[in-house]
């Protein structure tokens, strides 16, 4: 065994993210029903279809379940949309050329992360901490259409240039435009991602730096952080207003935030020993911190330090949300990887490292293979289109009991209205919708269990759901 894992084939950390990248690619073209937030999927979904059938301008992306109005609102800057709409553009649109794109940047960004651990610690250190962070949460949440992986990848590929910039005079300039561009779309595809800029702050206090580089970098950090600062503090509040739909969440104030992270504290702290790196892992974090105080490792402390200090921050200001969602966790699993592959590196002996690697792969991977699976009471909802398209338009308004869950909404593939079963068995909220123009309310039999009797004409009435015409 021990002979078998030393060829240089599972030595090389290209060969498990290639490994790792076919296993993902299993079920890449499913709809987007995954057991766990396939509606946040589904959101993101919406933009692209809108921007390739509608408006393709980046600056006002749409989703189709704000009733009457037009559906643009202020979100996160809908980089990863807006390429799964350019490759549309080409192919004809499919959503799941959004899960590809995820999985090709986020394989991207774990070489990347190699490469730049391996030039501040050793590469034992490096190769275990990008195995574990490949079967960290970020193994089911690579191959999502969402932009949490994506945009940490990013941010990752940046810093790498960042440090390039530092320490490769051939090539100073190059890396510093690289840098600019990769933090800066990655920081616009999720500003949470942008916590990790408070480690360059290790460049910055480095005296054997020349002053004139901390300022060129200092100067170019400025410039990246303008349309950043613009598009999320400025543009987003602008279409929110102006467009009268609030969607996307900016977080809240720090005193409330942390009331209800100290609620729930309970569901915050799983995040960290579950949800990123499993048990295991999270065994091995420990001991990463264990081995880094007993070998006086100030570098590691500091990254661990500086990195949750400023990701507490996000916490605060996402209070309950932070708990209530584990991908919240992704942009700080990379710290979590490199202390626990540190932890991996502590032990002396191969066989050790192996067994315990192979345990953190099996562990995470096998608790995540769920998410392959889609849930089996939506799987109706890929016909839904076709059912309504028996007697209804696609510029017909409909209203589905899902009460916040958009899901249907993008299968129906029309624009409308989420609603509870109470609000749609009240008379004056169909009165109203009705008014806006809503011509159908469409109830899921299944979804929240039970049928929802309404005096209203039938169109259709399947074992999966009744319309009602309004």
């Amino acid at each position: 065994m021990r002979s078998f894992f030393a060829l240089p084939l599972f030595k090389d950390i290209r060969f498990w993210i290639i490994l790792f990248f076919l296993i993902r690619m299993y079920g890449i073209t499913n709809p987007p029903l995954e057991v766990a937030h396939n509606w946040r999927q589904t959101t993101g979904t919406m933009v692209t279809r809108n921007f390739y059938e509608g408006s393709s301008n980046i600056f006002y992306p749409k989703i189709d379940f704000a009733g009457e109005k037009t559906g643009i609102t202020g979100m996160e800057f809908p980089l990863l949309n807006y390429l799964d709409y350019l490759v549309s553009e080409v192919f004809g649109y499919q959503h799941w050329y959004g899960r590809l794109i995820n999985l090709i940047v986020s394989s991207f960004g774990i070489w990347f992360f190699f490469r730049l651990l391996k030039r501040y610690f050793t590469k034992e250190t490096a190769f275990n901490a990008s195995i574990i962070l490949l079967a960290s949460i970020w193994f089911a949440y690579s191959r999502k259409i969402m932009p949490d992986t994506f945009a940490t990848s990013l941010v990752i590929m940046g810093f790498y240039y960042a440090a390039c910039f530092f320490e490769d005079k051939k090539r100073m300039w190059l890396n510093l435009l690289l840098f600019a561009f990769f933090t800066l779309l990655g920081v616009l595809a999720k500003l949470p991602a942008g916590f990790i800029l408070i480690l360059y702050a290790f460049f910055i206090f480095n005296r054997q730096i020349a002053i004139h580089l901390k300022i060129v970098f200092f100067i170019t950090g400025g410039i990246i952080l303008a349309p950043i600062a613009w598009w999320y503090f400025s543009w987003v509040p602008y279409l929110v207003e102006k467009y009268e739909f609030w969607h996307f969440f900016m977080g809240k104030p720090i005193s409330i935030g942390a009331k209800e992270l100290v609620d729930n504290l309970g569901d915050g702290l799983k995040h960290f020993y579950d949800s990123a790196l499993k048990f295991i892992g999270f065994g091995l974090f420990l001991v990463g911190i264990y081995f880094a105080f007993k070998k006086g490792n100030k570098l590691l402390f500091w990254i661990l330090g500086l990195g949750f200090s400023a990701f507490l921050v996000i916490a605060l200001k996402a209070g309950f949300t932070f708990t209530h969602h584990s991908y919240y966790i992704i942009p700080f699993v990379p710290i979590m990887a490199l202390v626990a592959g540190y932890g991996v590196a502590g032990f002396q002996k191969n066989l050790v490292q192996i067994v315990i690697l192979a345990a953190i792969m099996l562990e995470g991977t096998l608790n995540q293979l769920h998410d392959f699976r889609l849930k089996e009471h939506e799987l109706a909802f890929v016909k839904l289109e076709t059912d309504l398209d028996q007697f209804s338009k696609r510029s017909d308004l409909i209203a589905v009991n899902t009460i916040d869950n958009p899901t249907p909404i993008y299968f129906a593939h029309r624009k409308g209205w989420v609603a509870s079963n109470d609000e749609l068995l009240s008379a004056s909220f169909r009165k109203e919708i009705r008014q806006k123009g809503c011509k159908y309310i469409v109830v899921l039999k299944r979804y929240l269990g039970g049928d929802l009797y309404l005096e209203l004409p039938v169109v259709l009435n399947t074992k999966d759901w009744v319309v009602y015409k309004l």
